[in-house]
């Protein structure tokens, strides 16, 4: 139950997008097309399933104070947490770099689509904001595992849904001082808040 809740958390009430703003560049600008923002968001949860377990095992048996105890003893007061951050980034490199011919092998046509923005996913900081709230909050392999795919499903939700409002907004009356990012930020606020109702729920 505690690893279903934390699933539910993870991808309604802290959303990576609505509550910690992360990957918002991301979320911005390959959102104007449901097709381009399923494809994004599904290269999102591959990478976040498998970089934030990686990462984990990487912080718990080598960056973490005492975690090279099982080489030696006498490494057991080595401290490597202060490379957290180049060893997390490159995991999510290697990773995004697999996704990336993946998706240049398997449909060519979104990967044209998704351009620059794939590549981007390396430096996405809601990707790297994931490894290191794990390994802030100390979360087991399991939880690890649930909260990386968990925080990928929100990702993609939120990129999904603002895509299809989008898309629907070419035939609405939109005022022109609100045009393009103006309506896109106040809709990522009704979303965000949207979200935000499922604050409370615990099976």
């Amino acid at each position: 139950m505690d690893l279903i809740n934390l699933g539910i958390k993870s991808i309604f009430i802290e959303n990576m997008v609505f509550a910690y703003f992360l990957g918002m560049c991301s979320y911005l600008a390959v959102s104007k097309k449901v097709s381009t923002a399923l494809g994004l968001g599904a290269a999102v949860v591959f990478v976040l399933t498998i970089t934030v377990p990686l990462d984990w095992f990487l912080n718990e048996f080598i960056l973490k104070e005492g975690s090279l105890s099982w080489i030696s003893g006498e490494l057991a007061t080595v401290d490597l947490s202060f490379l957290r951050f180049i060893m997390f980034i490159a995991v999510i490199a290697a990773m995004v770099q697999l996704v990336e011919m993946i998706i240049e092998k398997v449909s060519p046509a979104l990967y044209g689509t998704l351009g620059i923005f794939l590549p981007l996913i390396a430096v996405n900081c809601a990707i790297l904001g994931s490894s290191l709230f794990m390994a802030q909050r100390d979360y087991t392999l399991a939880e690890a595992s649930v909260f990386g795919f968990s925080s990928g499903i929100g990702f993609l939700l939120a990129i999904v849904a603002l895509a299809a409002i989008r898309e629907k907004l070419k035939y609405s009356h939109v005022p022109d001082a609100l045009k393009g990012l103006g309506i896109t930020m106040l809709l990522t606020g009704l979303m965000g808040i949207a979200f935000m109702s499922f604050m409370g729920i615990k099976i």
